[in-house]
């Protein structure tokens, strides 16, 4: 199963899906992991009943920091901004307290190949920069979120 996992974002780093600008985003945010060097700027179309209808990210990172965007994009993509907020910590809690301390809902099911980066720590940050800067694009936060 961790085979099939390893598979799964490698080929999300290699092959990120929404990836590219998004012009007519509502909410974007930049996002850096000072530590690993990972930069990114997401872009969410949101509509006026708070639907995510497309989102996208651009940037640069390592493996875990472009596969973990690219699977919340496709993720996050049809789902109403509140639920895609609520996403935001159940990934992280599963993150850093374990899979067998949350489950993990039907949208969230690619997610769980990240799981096995909680064994390290310095990689967690990776893994939850693209939902922390999610959470900004939400938030219309205005400063490029952060992994400190």
């Amino acid at each position: 199963m961790q085979d099939l996992y390893r598979e799964l974002i490698l080929d999300h780093s290699r092959k990120p899906r929404h990836f590219g600008c998004l012009e007519d985003a509502t909410h974007t945010a930049d996002g850096i992991n000072a530590l690993c060097g990972d930069r990114l700027t997401l872009y969410v179309q949101v509509d006026d009943h708070g639907l995510i209808r497309r989102s996208s990210f651009d940037g640069s990172g390592c493996a875990i920091s472009v596969a973990s965007a690219s699977l919340m994009t496709a993720a996050i993509t049809g789902l109403h901004v509140t639920r895609a907020a609520s996403c935001i910590d159940e990934i992280a809690a599963r993150l850093t307290e374990g899979a067998a301390s949350t489950g993990v809902s039907p949208e969230l099911e690619k997610l769980v190949a990240l799981d096995g980066v909680r064994r390290y720590p310095g990689r967690v940050k990776c893994a939850t920069l693209a939902w922390r800067t999610l959470q900004a694009a939400l938030n219309n936060a205005g400063t490029p979120a952060t992994t400190e």
